[in-house]
């Protein structure tokens, strides 16, 4: 079997937990004897080949304005692209764009035909929805370029949706779409109405959806009105740790409680903090770190300092690679406090190095782990107490370390892989 599958990253080059996810789900694959050619938008020359082959979206160069291509653009209708020079636009400009698509589309008799081999950033920022458009471009041309080399299209996130539709609209190979995280998890109530219409037109568009935990599926259901019959519920998991070498040595002796990953509505930074004033009342030789990055940075150094905690919390922004180990292996207590988390594979790095750790409730990872303190994101009493237990009573930490332990081992990516790989032949079977 061999699969087209568009992404965002690819390890070592990471934002996030979309990047760890691929990279572990695509060596499983390869050991259940599943070819993989995976497309990202900029390869910096590093990526892991081994398990996979990387196509770099930028390499790539695009025939638009095709008339055999104009059924195609019909069904996608959010791309403006009707010159060499592609504008850059934020995503409130970016709104325009469809309009224009739509009218340049409805014509079939386009005979200006041009070529343009695109550079994306691959990073996300301002110019997100030019880069997204211009990848569905490219999607396009790759799946005609390889023809005959795949049996499956699967596309990761809504980031690469309209590139999974005109690859399945190009080749008729199914499509499979992969939420790991929706728009009203990122956004709770601010959804942004562009990127939902994405998410609900690619998961529209597939053959099957997969869902990275039931709390997913029921959100896909039940917000998007996707088909209960065409979701399917695959957990992450966890790739072994081989770095238990490179633990660093304890400089201090106050205990640290670790918050990592971005620091935004969605992750519940605030209720981290509010928790940590609770906890130093009580026992105040306890260090907090926060690492990572996001558009409430400022606000919550603010409130840390209006709390009078400055010399208490430590900011070390995005960590990644090797540092998110050393990080982990440093925390007596590692805390995800949630909002909406699709899943989060953050809790099962964090035991796998010996931290045990407080999840919230309303989270896609505590529905398969046991051994994790869980607590209502909203609920900073019960968090400060799950730290101060942790901290105060050696015997508890120990038994969360070695339960956990235990638990996340059996949490492998080749039995995610294998379900996967299963899903993958129903949309083909179906196909027929």
């Amino acid at each position: 079997m061999r699969v087209l599958m568009f992404g965002w990253e690819f390890p070592p080059h990471i934002a996030g937990g979309l990047g760890t996810a691929c990279y572990g789900l695509t060596r499983g694959l390869s050991r259940a004897d599943v070819e993989v050619i995976f497309v990202v938008p900029k390869a910096y020359g590093d990526e892991d080949q081994r398990f996979v082959r990387v196509v770099n979206a930028s390499d790539v160069e695009a025939v638009y304005n095709n008339p055999q291509d104009a059924d195609v653009w019909k069904k996608v209708t959010f791309i403006e692209i009707n010159s060499n020079l592609v504008p850059y636009s934020s995503p409130e400009e970016f709104f325009e764009m469809s309009e224009s698509m739509q009218k340049m589309c409805s014509n079939t008799e386009i005979t200006d035909v041009w070529r343009q081999r695109y550079k994306f950033s691959g990073t996300y920022g301002s110019s997100l929805m030019t880069e997204v458009s211009k990848y569905a471009v490219v999607a396009l041309q790759v799946a005609k370029d390889l023809e005959g080399q795949f049996d499956v299209i699967h596309a990761h996130d809504w980031l690469t949706y309209y590139a999974g539709i005109v690859a399945r609209e190009v080749s008729g190979k199914p499509l499979v779409v992969h939420m790991h995280a929706t728009e009203h998890d990122r956004s709770g109530d601010n959804v942004n109405s562009e990127v939902f219409q994405m998410e609900q037109d690619g998961m529209a568009a597939a053959d099957k959806v997969i869902a990275v935990s039931h709390l997913t599926e029921n959100t896909i259901i039940t917000k998007y009105g996707i088909a209960p019959e065409k979701v399917e519920v695959v957990h992450n998991a966890v790739r072994l740790s081989s770095q238990d070498s490179d633990v660093p040595t304890r400089t201090i002796d106050d205990k640290i409680i670790t918050f990592l990953g971005r620091i935004t509505f969605q992750k519940g930074p605030e209720y981290f903090v509010e928790a940590a004033a609770k906890v130093l009342e009580k026992v105040p030789n306890v260090r907090f770190v926060m690492a990572g990055s996001g558009d409430m940075l400022n606000k919550i150094i603010l409130r840390v300092a209006r709390l009078g905690l400055s010399d208490r919390f430590h900011f070390t922004g995005f960590l990644k690679g090797t540092d998110v180990h050393k990080m982990y292996s440093l925390s007596d207590v590692y805390v995800m406090p949630s909002v909406s988390e699709p899943f989060g594979i953050a809790p099962l790095e964090a035991m796998q190095a010996n931290a045990p750790v407080i999840i919230s409730k309303q989270s896609g990872v505590a529905e398969v782990l046991n051994y994790a303190i869980k607590v209502d994101y909203w609920d900073v009493d019960a968090l400060a107490d799950a730290m101060y237990g942790l901290i105060t009573y050696p015997a508890l930490s120990n038994m969360f370390i070695e339960r956990g332990q235990e638990e996340v081992t059996a949490l492998k990516w080749n039995d995610a892989a294998l379900k996967v790989k299963k899903i993958y032949q129903d949309a083909i079977d179906n196909n027929k």
